[in-house]
């Protein structure tokens, strides 16, 4: 068993994508991931693989400070591959301050990372990945209509930004770079707004667009407008959109936020996995 890593992004892509696209919807964030590190939009990207005889047994990526994503190809194997990895990891003095993987994969892997540095673990987010391949055409829709965010909607956007930060408990990220992650996303074309009588009252983001599908992400409707609907809307209406480009949309839902879940299933998603994020703790 041999842990391998990677310096070449399109060397490890062109290891692991084969594999990726035979589940190309449960593992569409470490797809749109490695797609962006060969886009350039990461810097130090941590990439390995574990192999045996020429056996794709285990893929891992890391985008600092983003989590280490944990996929592993053949089940029989994952608990020795946990040791190796987590073995590797330390002899290298890998920074990991969080993954995120399988809900299964994920507390075993952290079960051993505790056992091995003396460290703990918690729960960041007990996440759910839904999968639509069509919006369910009896919905009803809130009053309005949706649009693409524009330059004018930056400051809107970026201050929904820092809420739907503190509303999920994510890390605060400095107002400077949530301008410029805006002004990425607006040039992209990523953001839809929901919009009533003139007003703006929620929104959602297309991220990381795969070979068939895409993310539907940062989905946020301000307290004052919540209870109305707005929110399953521009849901429903940019999902319908993307899904004139894409073969299907997927999505993470907070497994702890009944409404949430039972919004996004009323849509037409469908659960794929229990998905986990997990913060580790070295003494």
């Amino acid at each position: 068993m041999n842990f391998q890593h990677y310096e070449s992004v399109e060397k490890f892509a062109g290891k692991v994508t084969p594999f990726l696209e035979t589940n190309e919807d449960k593992f569409s964030l470490f797809l749109g991931v490695l797609n962006g590190i060969r886009a350039g939009a990461y810097n130090n990207p941590y990439m390995a693989t574990i192999e045996e005889e020429g056996e794709l047994l285990a893929i891992f990526q890391m985008t600092p400070p983003h989590p280490l994503n944990i996929v592993f190809v053949d089940k029989k194997h994952i608990s020795a591959c946990i040791d190796l990895c987590t073995a590797e990891l330390i002899k290298h003095s890998i920074r990991v301050e969080s993954i995120i993987s399988v809900k299964e994969w994920a507390i075993m892997f952290a079960e051993k990372w505790k056992e091995k540095t003396g460290g703990t673990y918690s729960f960041m987010m007990d996440q759910g990945l839904y999968r639509l391949d069509q919006v369910e055409v009896s919905l009803k829709m809130s009053p309005g209509s949706w649009r693409y965010a524009t330059l004018n909607d930056a400051l809107l956007i970026e201050k929904w930004y820092s809420q739907f930060e503190r509303d999920t408990g994510l890390s605060t990220t400095a107002p400077v770079e949530i301008k410029k992650r805006v002004n990425k996303m607006l040039e992209g074309n990523e953001v839809f707004l929901w919009e009533n009588q003139g007003e703006v009252v929620s929104m959602m983001k297309k991220a990381r667009p795969t070979k068939k599908g895409v993310t539907v992400s940062l989905v946020f409707t301000p307290a004052e407008k919540r209870g109305k609907g707005y929110g399953r809307t521009v849901v429903a209406a940019g999902s319908k959109e993307l899904l004139k480009e894409f073969e299907f949309c997927v999505l993470y839902t907070d497994m702890l936020n009944p409404t949430s879940n039972k919004i996004y299933q009323e849509i037409g998603y469908k659960k794929l996995v229990d998905s986990v994020h997990l913060k580790l703790e070295t003494i």
